[in-house]
């Protein structure tokens, strides 16, 4: 379990749809008639022991106990909803309709969930009224909690609950059913910063512009006597510390270059590797982007809409406030799919606009920024419990005299509960996409489980598939020579299949495994 810290409430439920607390005078209308049970005016006492919203009406059913002793059930339907587990009394109006009055304290906390209504899985979701900590034992201090429920179609009912965290009273909590009476509680801080996280992707991926615009700009500009010195300095750095093709061959090598992608650099930033930060891209592109704010002529500075919207852009936080309007579904969409499409600036004209240079800087900032907001937004726990942790980002290579920018993106998935007679396994997604010149695009698709690879490549261009596939012998016996088995190799012309298959919301299950 994790620990629900307070937070901003959620929308209240519509009140039509919401369990009467109290429910006197409710004429309720049976779906079988009484058949001699009770004759017109005699009364008994009933308990809700299911509810379900059928249409505008709610069906219940109800455990009737009668004067003698005898107990049996009824199926009723009601205009309003009664909470499951309420002690009811009821009045035979007719053979087909009941008159019910909730009990005094027949509004007991339910201590158990109908897994017909709530089958394992159900997210739930509930407001703390009291928590009472019971008799301390050996191991650890077990709480007693109060729950109001908001969702579902127990919304307003009670729920007993007893757990080893310490729940504030007035904050809210989100769990799925585990059992009848099992909750995995889940943290709400982290559901409700979904939106937050939603807004901020969005607006990075409007901002963002293809590291190759950057680049290809840069490229000569340190050599300009006219670029100021402290400029010149900052693009060699940048240029510098990028790897090339044989370094990214190599295992540790390619390490170092993810380390240094940018896509850790707010965590060097708040842990002991300070040192690591003289080769980290983002690190560098945000010193760039610093001195040439310096630099920048009086006449040519940018108006202060536009200057304060180039600084939003080059803050390397993650936390800060929405900038501008929030845009449409199919923006958020563009910023998820992989690779990030290309999206090219306006170069820089012949004489090198310091004005420009900034632009494109911070769009290569926002790119970045677009690869952690993603992973961040696909990294999730799955029904099943398990943990899918993506990794996604940009690795801009050497390749003689191009810089080609190379995207990754690596997921993991972690089951949490394995059974007995199984070990603990990951499963691992591997994508890549580049642009090689004279290969063109190509993607890679990759999964790998209990040391079996299977992989398949997709080139754009005919000649480059028809290369590829003569030289997949080649590859199968370098990935076993590596110590890996090989499952499935294959190339096709093209690029990979989008759709709802592909939705972030769909995790990749290998059924082999």
């Amino acid at each position: 379990m994790s620990e629900i810290s307070s937070s901003r409430p959620l929308p209240p439920t519509p009140a039509s749809n919401r369990p009467s607390s109290v429910a006197s005078d409710l004429a309720v209308k049976l779906l079988q008639p009484l058949e001699g049970l009770l004759a017109k005016g005699e009364s008994a006492t009933a308990e809700v022991i299911s509810l379900k919203q059928v249409a505008q009406s709610f069906q219940l059913m109800l455990r009737l106990t009668l004067d003698s002793g005898r107990q049996t059930t009824l199926e009723a339907s009601s205009s309003r909803p009664i909470a499951q587990g309420s002690a009811l009394a009821i009045t035979a109006l007719t053979d087909s309709k009941l008159l019910v009055a909730l009990q005094p304290g027949g509004d007991k906390p339910l201590d158990s969930l109908d897994l017909k209504q709530f089958p394992v899985g159900t997210l739930i979701q509930g407001k703390v009224l009291s928590s009472e900590q019971l008799v301390q034992g050996k191991a650890q201090v077990i709480y007693k909690v109060l729950v109001s429920l908001l969702n579902t179609s127990l919304a307003g009912s009670k729920l007993s609950i007893e757990t080893p965290l310490s729940l504030q009273p007035g904050s809210l909590l989100s769990a799925q059913v585990q059992g009848n009476q099992a909750l995995n509680l889940l943290p709400l801080s982290g559901r409700l910063d979904q939106l937050a996280l939603t807004q901020q992707l969005q607006s990075q991926h409007s901002n963002q512009g293809s590291l190759q615009g950057l680049f290809k700009s840069l490229q000569g500009l340190s050599e300009r006597s006219d670029i100021p010195s402290s400029v010149r300095n900052s693009i060699d750095k940048l240029i510098g510390a990028l790897p090339d093709g044989q370094q990214l061959s190599d295992a540790k090598g390619l390490s170092k270059a993810v380390e240094s992608s940018g896509a850790f650099l707010e965590s060097k930033l708040l842990g002991p590797q300070a040192s690591a930060l003289p080769t980290d891209l983002k690190a560098n592109l945000l010193k760039l982007i610093s001195q040439l704010q310096l630099n920048l002529p009086a006449q040519g500075t940018l108006p202060g809409a536009a200057a304060s919207a180039v600084m939003a852009q080059s803050l390397p936080a993650l936390a800060r406030n929405l900038l501008g309007s929030i845009n449409q579904n199919s923006s958020k969409q563009q910023a998820l799919s992989f690779p990030l499409p290309s999206r090219l600036l306006q170069a820089l004209g012949e004489e090198g606009d310091l004005e420009a240079l900034l632009k494109l800087a911070a769009a290569a900032v926002s790119r970045l920024q677009t690869h952690q907001l993603s992973s961040l937004a696909q990294t999730q726990v799955g029904p099943d419990g398990n943990i899918l942790t993506t990794w996604q980002l940009e690795l801009p290579m050497r390749n003689q005299q191009e810089l080609v920018p190379v995207q990754l993106k690596i997921q993991r998935d972690e089951p949490q509960k394995p059974s007995a007679q199984e070990q603990k396994e990951m499963l691992w997604r591997i994508d890549l996409a580049f642009d090689l010149e004279p290969l063109g695009p190509v993607q890679v698709q990759t999964q790998l489980a209990r040391g079996c690879l299977s992989s398949t490549l997709w080139a754009e261009q005919p000649s480059t598939a028809r290369l590829i596939d003569s030289e997949l012998v080649n590859l199968r016996q370098r990935l076993i020579d590596a110590g890996l088995q090989v499952s499935a190799l294959s190339c096709a012309q093209g690029t990979p299949p989008q759709g709802p298959k592909t939705a972030l919301q769909q995790r990749w299950v290998d059924e082999t495994a």
